[in-house]
């Protein structure tokens, strides 16, 4: 059932309005009453489609920069002695997400219940992922939350750094293809076959490159559904396969065996996962807990397996280094520096080395690859267009020479 209340807030005595769901009239007295709040006002409401809240949110519901302030601030706010229920209060009112308010206000509700951060966290999984809950959790058993929460906004700041590096290099190539494709399905379909009809219709003989020209612009033009059809069984297959965990594993596979952007992709996963793990060693959260995490955040089933050996490997009670140095995704010196942090006690801080290292790669590779791609994908596009120029040209010289 869904009801609407008006309150004042119990600690800040100002007046708040909201929304609630509860099974019945006294539960939601209850649930008020729990988050602090003198009813002023509580009536039910019917839900229908002119009152419904609708939550439709597409990706992720809080810019990853708007949640590494957060996560600074917060720690700033703890540092200075202010409460963590105030703290939370207090960001609560500054963020301009309305999504990220609203959880922000069920989590100071939360914590004013009892609830410990880390588990009302848990609550949220699109804002506050696995990482950030047991990175918490450690801190809260340890007793040096603040500290950890700086340490997460440096993890999430340098893996939003390295994700906008990526996505910028591949960004221009995608973006020229499909200019190029809507380019081309234009010339095709509505300038070409005007021209050459006007000048076929003069006589002479047509060139094969422009017959085939020809060839293509008339079956776009009346058989353009098979083409369409064909597009859509394509994706379909690959949805298929996708979702198959051994068509994924493949789809995985050959994503990072992709000349250059499979060595980018590659690199980029060991700075992600090698910047995960040594954020949670720090933490003292549980290895096998780590590696666990680690290969969920690879978000790629090669990576993952190859870190599930390692924790088999550490069950077993043999070192981390060794199933990784089987393996061909990590290159000897990954392996070669985590056997060294195994036998000398600093592991974090060899994985923070080995992060820094593949993080500052990455940048650098993307910045060559965007230098090298946008001449590369304007000669492509230039290639395309002059062909079907070209094959636009040819017949007015046979139109020439029969005039002669």
């Amino acid at each position: 059932m869904l009801f609407l209340y008006k309150a004042i807030d119990s600690q800040t005595g100002k007046e708040v309005k909201g929304k609630l769901n509860a099974a019945n009239h006294d539960a939601a007295v209850k649930e008020l009453k729990g988050r602090g709040l003198y009813i002023a006002e509580l009536s039910e409401r019917k839900e229908s489609i002119l009152n419904k809240e609708l939550n439709i949110v597409f990706g992720k519901p809080v810019k990853n920069r708007d949640f590494v302030i957060f996560c600074r601030q917060l720690a700033t706010l703890l540092k200075a002695g202010t409460p963590i229920t105030e703290s939370i209060r207090l960001l609560s009112e500054q963020v301009s997400s309305k999504t990220f308010r609203k959880m922000l206000e069920d989590v100071y509700y939360g914590l004013r219940s009892g609830i410990p951060f880390s588990e009302v966290c848990s609550a949220f999984p699109k804002i506050f992922d696995k990482v950030f809950v047991n990175m918490v959790r450690a801190g809260e058993m340890s007793g040096d939350l603040e500290n950890v929460l700086e340490r997460l906004a440096i993890f999430y700041e340098k893996e939003h750094r390295v994700k906008e590096k990526v996505k910028s290099a591949m960004m221009y190539p995608i973006a020229v293809s499909v200019i190029a494709v809507v380019v081309v399905i234009i010339l095709l379909t509505y300038v070409l076959p005007s021209l050459l009809n006007n000048l076929t219709s003069m006589g002479g003989e047509i060139p094969v490159p422009t017959q085939i020209v020809m060839s293509v612009s008339d079956f776009l033009i009346y058989q353009w559904y098979l083409a369409l059809l064909f597009v859509v069984l394509i994706i379909l297959v690959f949805i298929a396969v996708y979702k198959n965990p051994k068509g994924h594993f493949m789809l995985d596979y050959v994503k990072l065996r992709t000349p250059v952007f499979g060595v980018l992709i590659q690199k980029t996963i060991i700075a992600r996962v090698t910047r995960t793990m040594a954020s949670l060693f720090s933490s003292s959260v549980p290895v096998l807990q780590t590696l666990t995490m680690s290969s969920e955040i690879a978000n790629n089933d090669v990576v993952a397996k190859v870190l599930e050996e390692s924790k088999e490997s550490l069950r077993a009670g043999e070192s981390l280094s060794e199933p990784l140095a089987r393996s061909w995704v990590f290159p000897n010196i990954v392996s070669h520096m985590i056997k060294v942090g195994e036998e000398t006690g600093q592991l974090d801080t060899m994985l923070v080395k080995i992060a820094d290292f593949y993080e500052e790669d990455v940048e650098q590779m993307a910045s060559r690859m965007s230098a090298i791609i946008e001449p590369l994908m304007i000669v492509i596009l230039g290639v395309i267009v002059g062909t079907i120029v070209l094959a636009a040209i040819l017949p007015m010289f046979s139109i020439y020479n029969n005039l002669g």
